[in-house]
C-alpha cells in the first residue's frame, strides 16, 4: 500500500502538561501497520549519516517513504532523486521533531531506525512545528456528542469476521479493549444486537472492502479507523490476529486487543502520539502487547470528554508521570549498532 520499497512498508507523542493545546491531523482515517520484510531493508545502512549535499544510490525510495508521510510535496509522476537537498533535509528534520527524535537534519541513527520500525499508515499531512510533544486530535478536533454520561453501542459484522479466533472469545477482547477507555472517561460502550444501528461498525476484511482504503494482505496496514462520528472500525483479515501468543505460534502474529485499544483511541477522535509508549503511538511490532493507557491516552481522550468520576490515577500511571519528568531527550537516544542488532531481530521474526 505504501509507496516505499515495492509499496510493502511499515508496521503498526514526551510526556508534557495538559494544559498545551494537542497537535490536529486533517485526516479522518488512521491506519496501523507493520513491517514488511524484503531484501532492500538490507541496504538502508548505506544511508546511515547522509546529510545535505550527499548523494546516494535508492535516496529516490527512501524519498517516496516521507512523501507517503506527508512530509515531501508529490512531485509530477513521482520523479525523486537520489540526491539530499535543501527540501529533503527539511524534510527529515520535520520527521525528526514530530517524532521525538534528535534533531540533526541527517539521517542518523535515531532516525533510520525510527524509519524501519513498524508504524502506522496514517499520513502526518501537519507540518507545522510544536514545542510541546503528546497527544493529537483530527483536524477540528472531533468527537462523540451526547448527554453525559454517554453510551455508545458497538456491533461485529454479520458476514465479514475471521473464523479462527471463537466469538466469545473475540468479543471478551473487545470488551476489556472498550472498557480501558470508558474508565478513564464518561462514555460507556455496549453491545448491541443490530449491527446497521450500531455507532461503532466492527469488522474484518480484505483487499478492497469499499471504504476507498484496500487492504493490502500480510502485515502492512493493519487496521483502520474514522474519526468521530463515523463509527467504522476494520481489521485486515489477511493478519494472523492472536488473543493468546502462547497458543497462537506465528511469528508475524499481531496481538488483537493491543490494535483494538488502539483503534478505539481513534474511534474517540485521539490522532497519534508522540509519547512511545501510549497506546496511541503509531508503532507496534508482531507477538507485542501494548494495551494499557498511559498519561498521555488518558489526558487526550479526557480533554475530549471529561473525566470519569470514578476515575483515580493508578500507581502505574503516576509512575508514568514520575519517570518521565527531566528525561534527557541524549538519554532516550538509542546507538545505531543496538538499533541494528533489534531491527535484525524484529526482521528475522517474518523471514
Amino acid at each position: 500500500m505504501f509507496p516505499f520499497f515495492s509499496y510493502k512498508t511499515f508496521f503498526f507523542l514526551l510526556l508534557s502538561f495538559p494544559v498545551f493545546p494537542a497537535r490536529t491531523f486533517p485526516d479522518p482515517l488512521t491506519e496501523l501497520t507493520v513491517d514488511v520484510r524484503n531484501s532492500t531493508w538490507h541496504d538502508f545502512g548505506k544511508f546511515l549519516d547522509a546529510g545535505k549535499g550527499s548523494e546516494v544510490t535508492g535516496m529516490s525510495e527512501l524519498k517516496k517513504y516521507f512523501q507517503r508521510f506527508g512530509y515531501l510535496r508529490p512531485t509530477p509522476e513521482m520523479n525523486f532523486t537520489d540526491f539530499f537537498d535543501e527540501n529533503f533535509e527539511s524534510a527529515v528534520t520535520i520527521y525528526q521533531k514530530n517524532l521525538g527524535l534528535p534533531v540533526t537534519g541527517k539521517l542518523d541513527s535515531d532516525t533510520m531506525t525510527q524509519i524501519v520500525s513498524p508504524r502506522c499508515g496514517v499520513s502526518d499531512t501537519t507540518h507545522s512545528l510544536h514545542v510541546t510533544r503528546h497527544y493529537a486530535y483530527f483536524y477540528g478536533e472531533p468527537r462523540w456528542v451526547g448527554s453525559s454520561p454517554m453510551t455508545l453501542t458497538y456491533a461485529f459484522s454479520p458476514e465479514d469476521m475471521i473464523n479462527y479466533v471463537a466469538l466469545p472469545e473475540l468479543k471478551t477482547v473487545f470488551q476489556r479493549s472498550f472498557s480501558r477507555w470508558s474508565s478513564v472517561i464518561p462514555v460507556n460502550f455496549t453491545e448491541a444486537k443490530n449491527y446497521s444501528s450500531a455507532d461503532i461498525k466492527i469488522g474484518f476484511y480484505r483487499g478492497d472492502h469499499g471504504d476507498g482504503e484496500p487492504f493490502d494482505g500480510v502485515l502492512g496496514v493493519l487496521a483502520h479507523a474514522f474519526s468521530p462520528e463515523n463509527g467504522r472500525f476494520h481489521f485486515d483479515a489477511a493478519e494472523t490476529w492472536a488473543v493468546d501468543f502462547k497458543t497462537q505460534r506465528s511469528k508475524v502474529a499481531v496481538d488483537l486487543e493491543s490494535v483494538a485499544t488502539h483503534e478505539i483511541g481513534h474511534v474517540l477522535g485521539l490522532a497519534h502520539s508522540s509519547v512511545k509508549e501510549a497506546v496511541m503511538y503509531p508503532s507496534l511490532s508482531p507477538r507485542t502487547k501494548k494495551v494499557d493507557l498511559k498519561i498521555d491516552d488518558v489526558q487526550g481522550v479526557q480533554a475530549l470528554y471529561g473525566s470519569n468520576p470514578n476515575f483515580k490515577y493508578s500507581s502505574l500511571l503516576e509512575s508514568d508521570i514520575s519517570s518521565s519528568w527531566g528525561l534527557p531527550l541524549e538519554r532516550r537516544s538509542s546507538k545505531w549498532g543496538t538499533s541494528l542488532v533489534i531491527g535484525v531481530l524484529i526482521l528475522s521474526l517474518c523471514l
